[in-house]
């Protein structure tokens, strides 16, 4: 049941995080949207149906902005019972033998190290309420990642986070919940996929 419950969720100013924020509304939840662009998480709490909503500026691979975060959805709302770590990013597509090594420290950046920050900022406060944690990992977390390497090794690594927990916190009533999602009609796809001819080749 989630009516009156507290949810925040990172990379929530669109696609995913966006359709799941609006889910969480109808179902009752007060939900604070976090992104780093302000503006667009301001955008999906205008559109959220019967709810008490908060937008936030946050920036995932700093954990003093997530813990900033964490410190004004407590302030408005008394605690978090769930934290959604949806924040992520795809990466060019490309072979290994073409990244930078760069290129790939800026995906695990977001994708994991974002994801590290999220939940040790909010982990207490879901603690306290005996809540949950939702981690975003990818079906490239076990399939081949041909063409998005750094993605699919971030996503292994979320996948791995989420079995950890899961024995960890059980003990306090948390539990740990891993997404595992395919290609979805997302800015990310469109952009990182559909439109990139290298990587419409290395994926065929």
């Amino acid at each position: 049941p989630l009516s009156g419950k507290v949810v925040l969720i990172t990379g929530a100013g669109r696609g995913l995080g966006a359709a799941t924020a609006s889910t969480l509304a109808q179902r009752g939840a007060h939900v604070v949207v976090a992104d780093i662009d302000q503006d667009s998480a301001q955008r999906v709490v205008s559109t959220l149906p019967n709810a008490r909503a908060l937008a936030l500026s946050c920036d995932v691979t700093q954990l003093d902005s997530v813990t900033d975060a964490v410190s004004r959805t407590t302030d408005e709302f008394g605690g978090i019972d769930v934290v959604i770590a949806n924040a992520g990013i795809m990466g060019r597509g490309a072979t290994m033998r073409a990244l930078e090594p760069g290129e790939v420290g800026q995906v695990m950046s977001v994708n994991v190290a974002g994801v590290v920050n999220t939940v040790s900022a909010a982990m207490e406060s879901v603690i306290s309420r005996r809540g949950q944690i939702v981690l975003i990992s990818s079906v490239f977390a076990f399939l081949n990642g041909a063409g998005v390497i750094p993605y699919a090794m971030s996503k292994a690594a979320v996948e791995q986070l989420g079995r950890g927990l899961n024995v960890e916190l059980a003990r306090h009533g948390v539990s740990t919940m891993t997404a595992y999602f395919s290609l979805i009609d997302t800015d990310m796809i469109r952009s990182g996929l559909d439109a990139d001819p290298h990587a419409q080749a290395l994926m065929g």
